[in-house]
């Protein structure tokens, strides 16, 4: 059984990543990127039923429930950065409570692997057996894994980079204000770097990255 070395600490930050077994596209249309951003909407709270079981609510109980969660502020992590491409996601999280990562990488997974194997047709396991984790140390650590997540389209060529703006299934979007953020928390983030603007800058500092990349290779978890 695989053994992870890394201890989950509240109020720690986290890069997270794992990838379909194989390699197989697990993300393949409209529907499947937006039931793992529900999954991921759902369970940054510490919900007391499955998201199978709370989606087939009535609309109205549904929005409700959905409303005491929000207003109960009982997060199990803080979503500051987000991506998911054909195999594999990314998420840069903040453990709010004891076992708050786990168990919320766990119910997304599963959650997940639940919606894909009905709609496919399929059985078994669909992630690989242990996501993986890095601890966040320091700010500028924070600022260049963000980065590294938000320019994945572009480096795996699923995007070209004046497109990363665009691309729906990231929070890049969210920290320029393209669209309004529905889970992420990027206010340290921009602080840090000092706004929307210089953000959008130092994700298109190229040359810049690839200096950097050698300090955060350890981050790059694929």
């Amino acid at each position: 059984m695989p053994y992870r070395k890394i201890v989950f600490a509240t109020e720690e930050i986290y890069h997270v990543f794992n990838r379909s077994i194989a390699k197989v596209p697990i993300f393949n249309y409209q529907k499947d990127y937006n039931r793992l951003l529900s999954l991921i909407d759902y369970y940054r709270f510490a919900p007391d039923m499955s998201f199978s079981h709370y989606n087939r609510l009535e609309k109205t109980l549904k929005e409700q429930y959905f409303q005491n969660l929000v207003n109960s502020k009982n997060h199990t992590v803080e979503i500051m950065s987000f991506l998911s491409s054909k195999t594999k996601f990314h998420l840069l999280l903040k453990q709010k409570t004891d076992y708050g990562v786990k168990n919320f990488v766990s119910n997304i997974q599963n959650g997940y692997a639940k919606y894909f194997n009905v709609r496919s047709d399929r059985s078994g396991s669909l992630f690989q057996a242990m996501f993986k984790a890095v601890r966040i140390e320091n700010d500028e650590q924070l600022l260049h894994v963000s980065r590294y997540i938000h320019l994945n389209p572009s480096t795996a060529f699923i995007v070209e980079p004046e497109k990363l703006f665009s691309y729906k299934w990231s929070s890049l979007p969210e920290y320029l204000g393209i669209i309004d953020s529905v889970f992420t928390d990027f206010h340290l983030i921009l602080d840090l770097i000092g706004g929307r603007e210089k953000y959008k800058n130092f994700i298109l500092d190229q040359a810049d990255y690839q200096r950097q990349l050698g300090k955060i290779k350890h981050l790059c978890l694929e």
